[in-house]
């Protein structure tokens, strides 16, 4: 009997704070619908076939400068761990009972690196990297672990044709209400 109160009081309870954040713009003169160009500020998510990748481009040579500016004290010289995590090796781990999961042997996409570089990275000043320079390091993540050579300028295209070493170790979501792009 407890238990049906207290869940009813919890229902109860969400209800209500629905109710009062859905009239505290009318009712208190606060906050505002976002426009279109605040939800386009956010809206930055990269698929993980490079759709919406922006402009740009980047070469593992300016790569290597910005990742030991900017990611080196976290993630290593040369990515291989420190206060962050390990961004390098790995490969052929994953099965062991010890995996090794990096951007090398790990991510199934080049994409999604760009995407969580862009997002979160550097940690004490996410989004503060330039479109050139998140490619730049993308390219040196990228060269580190092999997957694409050291010369190499990464920028929508290239990236979002780079096959990772394990882009078929994961399956699609079978639900019908995720959808798979």
């Amino acid at each position: 009997m407890a238990r049906l109160e207290l869940t009813t009081a919890l229902l109860t309870s969400a209800i209500m704070t629905v109710v009062v954040a859905a009239h505290a713009e009318e009712r208190y003169g606060i906050g505002s619908p976002a426009t279109p160009a605040e939800i386009a500020g956010w809206n930055i998510d990269i698929g993980r076939d490079g759709s919406n990748l922006p402009p740009g481009s980047g070469s593992v040579e300016r790569g290597r400068v910005v990742f030991s500016e900017q990611c080196a004290a976290c993630h290593g010289d040369n990515g291989q761990g420190g206060v962050g995590d390990r961004l390098v090796g790995g490969q052929g781990t994953l099965a062991s009972p010890k995996p090794i999961r990096t951007v090398g042997s790990y991510w199934p996409y080049a994409s999604t690196l760009f995407d969580y570089i862009r997002r979160a990275m550097p940690q004490n000043a996410p989004q503060s990297l330039s479109n050139e320079d998140v490619y730049a390091v993308s390219a040196y993540i990228l060269s580190l672990n092999g997957v694409v050579p050291a010369n190499a300028v990464l920028d929508a295209k290239s990236l979002a044709a780079v096959k990772m070493p394990n882009r078929d170790g994961f399956v699609s979501d079978p639900r019908p209400d995720v959808h798979d792009r």
